[in-house]
C-alpha cells in the first residue's frame, strides 16, 4: 500500500498539534464539560420553551397538567418506565456527548469554520436516525415502503433541524449541558400541533349526540378562544425565539470562532 501523500502528512500533523495543544490547555472546556455554567443552561431552556409556548399552553393550561408539572408526578411517572428513561435520559446523553461534545471538537481541531460545523454536524446525527425506516418497516409491514420512506425523511429533517440548534447552542455556550436539556425537553414536548382544535382528544365527540353545535362537558370543554390563543402563542414563540436566539445562547464560554450576529 503506498504511504499517503505529503498533504495528508502535514494535514495530520497539525491536526494532532493542534490537539496536543489544547490537551495540555483546555480540553474540557473544548469539549464542553467545564466550566459548568447553570445560567448559561437556564437560558437556553427558557429559549426552548419561549418556542414550545403554545404546546405549554394546550398541555399545561389546556388539558390541567400544569398540576402534575408543579408536584412533579408527570416526571417521576415518565422516568418510571424504561421508555422514558431511554428517551429523556439515556437518548439525549449519549446523543449530546457522541454528536456535539466529541464530532464537534474534531471539527474545531480540524480547522472548520463554526457556520459549517453548525450546518454539517447536524447531518450526522439525521442520517444516524435514518435506521429507524428498517425499525418501522418490520413493525408495521403493511404501510406502504412509500409512505415508511416518506416517515424517514421526515424524521431527517426534524433531526436535522434539531441538530443545527444544539450545535449552535453547543459552539455559542461551550456547555455541553445546555444541549442534553434541550434534548430531554423538545423528547417531552414533541412535535407541536399545526391544525385542528386543542382541548378535543383524538377521536373525542365535539358535543353529545344530536348536539354537534354544543361543547362537549367535561375537562376538555373549551371554546374556540382556546385554540386561538393556543396558535397566536404558536407563532408569537416563534417569533421570540427568533428574537431571542443570540441574547439567550450568549456566553463568556463560548468556543473559539462561535457566530455573532
Amino acid at each position: 500500500m503506498p504511504p499517503p501523500p505529503s498533504s495528508w502528512k502535514d494535514g495530520f500533523s497539525a491536526l494532532g498539534m493542534m490537539y496536543e495543544k489544547h490537551l495540555k490547555g483546555d480540553i474540557f472546556r473544548l469539549l464542553g464539560v467545564w466550566p459548568v455554567s447553570p445560567v448559561d443552561s437556564a437560558k437556553t431552556i427558557l429559549l426552548v420553551a419561549i418556542l414550545f409556548a403554545g404546546p405549554l399552553f394546550e398541555h399545561g393550561i389546556v388539558d390541567g397538567a400544569w398540576k402534575d408539572w408543579v408536584r412533579g408526578r408527570d416526571v417521576y411517572q415518565t422516568l418510571s418506565s424504561w421508555i422514558g428513561y431511554r428517551n429523556y435520559v439515556v437518548g439525549p446523553v449519549s446523543e449530546e456527548i457522541i454528536w456535539r461534545a466529541l464530532i464537534i471538537p474534531l471539527h474545531v481541531l480540524a480547522g472548520f469554520s463554526a457556520k459549517k460545523i453548525i450546518f454539517l454536524s447536524p447531518l450526522y446525527f439525521g442520517i444516524a436516525h435514518v435506521h429507524h425506516l428498517y425499525e418501522f418497516r418490520l413493525t408495521h409491514p403493511q404501510t406502504p415502503l412509500f409512505l415508511a420512506v416518506l416517515r424517514s425523511l421526515f424524521q431527517f429533517t426534524y433531526t436535522s433541524l434539531f441538530g443545527f440548534f444544539a450545535a449552535f447552542v453547543f459552539i455559542r455556550t461551550g456547555n455541553v449541558y445546555s444541549v442534553i436539556l434541550a434534548h430531554s425537553f423538545c423528547n417531552w414536548m414533541g412535535l407541536p400541533r399545526f391544525y385542528g382544535r386543542v382541548g378535543v382528544q383524538a377521536g373525542e365527540p365535539i358535543g353529545p349526540p344530536g348536539k354537534s353545535d354544543e361543547q362537549p362537558e367535561g375537562e376538555h370543554a373549551h371554546g374556540p378562544a382556546w385554540t386561538l390563543a393556543y396558535y397566536m402563542l404558536l407563532v408569537a414563540g416563534a417569533v421570540g425565539f427568533y428574537w431571542q436566539l443570540f441574547p439567550l445562547t450568549e456566553s463568556s464560554h463560548a468556543l473559539p470562532g462561535a457566530p455573532k450576529r
